[in-house]
């Protein structure tokens, strides 16, 4: 039986973009990302909002895709998305490679 941990250990190899570390790194600190939707239930804006309550304005619709695919945020309930414990240890092993 494999112990949960090893589910995590390829992942340390994934790379993850600038723009997609940034904003982990901002949601690991406390961020959420909030979705307004169309009448057709389409994503109409995406606000990316610091624990500080600012606006980081560089969060687009591709790297938000990115991130969902690669299990890194997830939304519970319809409630803002969060960063996942996979998207930490995304953060974490990009953090050795400056």
């Amino acid at each position: 039986m494999r112990s949960p941990k090893s589910a995590f250990a390829d992942i340390k190899t994934m790379d993850i973009s600038r723009a997609e570390q940034r904003i982990l790194h901002l949601l690991a600190q406390g961020g959420r990302i909030e979705i307004t939707r169309d009448d057709d239930r389409n994503i109409e804006m995406l606000q990316l909002f610091t624990r500080e309550g600012w606006i980081f304005s560089r969060l687009d619709l591709v790297t938000f895709r990115k991130l969902k695919q690669k299990k890194a945020i997830r939304s519970l309930n319809g409630k803002p998305y969060r960063i996942t414990e996979r998207g930490l240890v995304l953060v974490r092993a990009e953090q050795d490679n400056r």
